[in-house]
């Protein structure tokens, strides 16, 4: 049984610190993608003879005149990924520096924004010196985004599916924009679906076990997931970063 992985790198990396307790915790960043794959799939996915044939790591490169450090690092670890052979593809997306305008909020119930509006200590008065009290603030901050991940990987494992070069796959994502390739896939093979956050498995990527043509398995990563499958801390000429 070939199965391919398709993973959303940036999905997986933010998911990954949230899990850890944040970005400074070393012993998880430097993860094999390939050994985490197949250590979930021999204990939740019950699929027979399964091997791992194809994985496909989809990211975007992060800017080095903003980060100059983490632009090092990663590039590091793509070479390694590649170099142990972790990964057979890395397909880059685009990583985007804009000016961002909207409402000031207010995290409120599940995380969804409030927008503050005026109120003592802080009030808009209009041109007669009267209070405004339903007056929004707007700002503009700075935004760093990754583009076309999500793309990417339903790209990629359609087109597997489609010139029948695996036989199940598993996607590492909870991104919900996934919902329709996914399920399409069900109809045609058995899917893994892993979720890399501490959030629920998005509402739009669950389904029942046996819809389509059955199989499907779902599993939420936990910390000794990430710090057990790790590469290697040296693999040829490179090496781990530090703090990874």
């Amino acid at each position: 049984m070939r199965i391919g992985v398709y993973v959303d790198g940036y999905n997986l990396y933010y998911g990954g610190r949230g899990i850890m307790g944040g970005s400074g915790l070393a012993g998880w960043r430097w993860l094999d993608v390939r050994r985490l794959a197949e250590d979930l799939i021999a204990r939740r996915s019950g699929w027979s003879g399964a091997r791992v044939e194809r994985v496909v790591f989809c990211t975007a490169r992060i800017s080095g005149a903003s980060h100059p450090t983490g632009s090092r690092d990663q590039n590091v670890y793509l070479r390694a990924l590649k170099a142990a052979n972790s990964v057979d593809v890395i397909e880059l997306g685009r990583y985007v520096n804009r000016v961002a305008t909207a409402p000031l909020a207010v995290k409120g119930p599940k995380g969804k924004p409030v927008v503050a509006t005026a109120a003592w200590p802080i009030m808009v008065q209009d041109a007669a010196e009267q209070p405004v009290s339903d007056a929004r603030f707007m700002v503009s901050v700075a935004r760093r985004e990754e583009k076309g991940s999500d793309v990417n990987v339903a790209s990629h494992l359609l087109l597997d599916l489609m010139h029948k070069r695996v036989d199940a796959i598993v996607v590492i994502s909870n991104d919900s924009d996934l919902a329709f390739p996914i399920a399409q896939a069900r109809q045609l093979v058995p899917v893994g679906v892993v979720n890399p956050t501490r959030n629920y498995v998005a509402g739009a990527l669950s389904a029942d076990a046996g819809d389509g043509v059955g199989g499907h398995w779902w599993w939420q990563l936990a910390a000794t997931d990430l710090t057990n499958a790790q590469l290697p801390p040296r693999i040829g000429t490179l090496s781990r970063p530090p703090g990874w």
